[in-house]
């Protein structure tokens, strides 16, 4: 029994098997705005405003306070265990094999979810570009929405899988790059949709209640509602943060620069959400944008901006893959070190000649591909938000732990108040799970129960890097 809590240490890693260290804090800020800002805004707060009505607000705010607590313990501990793996790595470490191989397996789900999900939302903004030069409707869609299936979403995955397979350093410019032009179409929106700022637009507020419930919708659809309903959705509008703590193999000086790109970058995004969000719903009622694959496009459109639109529409097709890049950047060095521990083939930890993990990105990229290819999001991003819960609550854990075991071991970030801050993520993390669809939980449970029969009959044999 004591040797599924074994807890692993981390030793040098041969040289055929290191990573490149090429990146610094302005590199891996950059990678937490562009992954956090994107889908989640530009596409789920439709899906939010669904759920919650104008109260999406409400929402955001709470989703981004509870990610904020998680992001500062995921500071402290990327920091005290700068390595690649994220939660997995840090359960492995702090709490031991069988938990982190719960936590390996939630990163699984989400990372390949995530994925997914943003390549189908860039699909939603680049499919009324593409039909207008006549590609057919039925590529543009997975068989839930009537189609045949989303090529464009495919090919998204392809590409940024490419770039990332060319080298971290460029791809992680130009990343920086496409950043910096989804903040300005971000920006433009603002500008141009708050002068329509109706107060009358807000009411009635909370139509569905602040608790998780069944209620019918505009059309007329029963589905789970209410603020929490919706914060349990959009919350994957905020993470992200973690893809940063998966380079701290890569990170030129890791102490310092991942505690910034880290904390700094959910910093800025909250304050970027919150604006958006009171922007989007005070310039249109929310029952005209819910649910629609381009929220923030259909707003202007709707205050008769359609060349702003078009503008928007536009970035987001250049600007959305940073998402996918932070993603499947982070996705791709949990499965590399998932391999190195043996629970995934270790043929797939072998580097390019440039320090890239070339084999587990186009593995990867295969199996994100054949999800956003043919699943709606709506149902893909709840499940991506089940993986994520689970991995933040071991990161607040392993803060708290590791505060009493090694309470003199040097923390080059300390999380602020940590007794409080870790049990308010846990806490958090705890109630935005239970507010998820039922079937989203059980489907949750099932991965997970199937993942432990992996572990017993396959993995188990194979993990090493333990103390034993």
């Amino acid at each position: 029994m004591n040797s599924l809590f074994r807890r692993k240490i981390i030793t040098p890693v041969a040289p055929s098997d290191q990573l490149a260290r090429t990146l610094s804090w302005p590199h891996l800020l950059a990678l937490g705005v562009g992954a956090i800002v994107g889908t989640g805004i530009l596409t789920l707060i439709g899906v939010g405003a669904d759920r919650a009505g104008p109260a999406v607000i409400l929402s955001f705010v709470i989703a981004g306070a509870i990610c904020s607590c998680a992001a500062l313990c995921y500071a402290e501990m990327s920091t005290m265990i700068p390595a690649s793996g994220s939660a997995y790595t840090y359960s492995y470490v702090v709490l031991g094999e069988i938990i982190a191989w719960v936590i390996g397996w939630s990163l699984m789900l989400e990372y390949s979810l995530v994925v997914s999900t943003v390549a189908v939302g860039w699909s939603g903004y680049a499919a009324p570009l593409l039909e207008g030069l006549g590609f057919p409707h039925s590529l543009t869609q997975g068989p839930p929405l009537g189609g045949i299936i989303n090529a464009p979403a495919i090919f998204i995955i392809a590409v940024v899988a490419g770039l990332l397979s060319l080298g971290t350093k460029e791809s992680a410019t130009l990343n920086a790059v496409l950043v910096v032009i989804k903040m300005l179409a971000l920006a433009l929106f603002v500008v141009v949709a708050l002068p329509h700022f109706d107060a009358a637009n807000l009411h009635p507020f909370m139509p569905y209640g602040f608790a998780k419930s069944a209620e019918a919708g505009p059309d007329g659809v029963v589905a789970a509602r209410g603020v929490m309903a919706a914060a349990a959705i959009i919350f994957f509008a905020f993470y992200g943060f973690d893809a940063i703590s998966t380079a701290a193999e890569e990170t030129k000086n890791p102490g310092r620069d991942l505690a910034i790109g880290i904390v700094g970058s959910m910093i800025a995004c909250v304050i970027i959400y919150i604006l958006i969000g009171v922007t989007a719903v005070g310039a249109l009622h929310f029952t005209r944008f819910a649910n629609s694959p381009d929220p923030l496009a259909l707003i202007l459109r709707e205050v008769h901006q359609p060349v702003v639109a078009t503008i928007l529409a536009v970035s987001a097709v250049i600007a959305l893959p940073t998402v996918l890049l932070g993603f499947l950047f982070g996705q791709s060095r949990i499965f590399f070190t998932m391999a190195r521990d043996g629970l995934l083939p270790v043929g797939l930890t072998k580097v390019s000649k440039r320090g890239s993990p070339v084999r587990i990105t186009m593995l990867t990229a295969v199996l994100v591909a054949a999800i956003a290819g043919f699943a709606p999001i709506d149902a893909i991003a709840a499940l991506a938000n089940a993986g994520t819960l689970a991995a933040f609550t071991a990161v607040c854990v392993c803060v708290l732990v590791m505060r009493r075991r090694a309470p003199d071991h040097q923390r080059t970030f300390r999380t602020p108040f940590a007794s409080v801050i870790a049990p308010l993520g846990i806490a958090g993390c705890a109630y935005l799970f239970f507010s998820l669809p039922t079937r989203t939980e059980l489907y949750f449970l099932g991965w997970n129960a199937f993942g432990l029969l992996i572990y017993f009959f396959y993995a188990r044999p194979r993990m090493t890097g333990a103390d034993g």
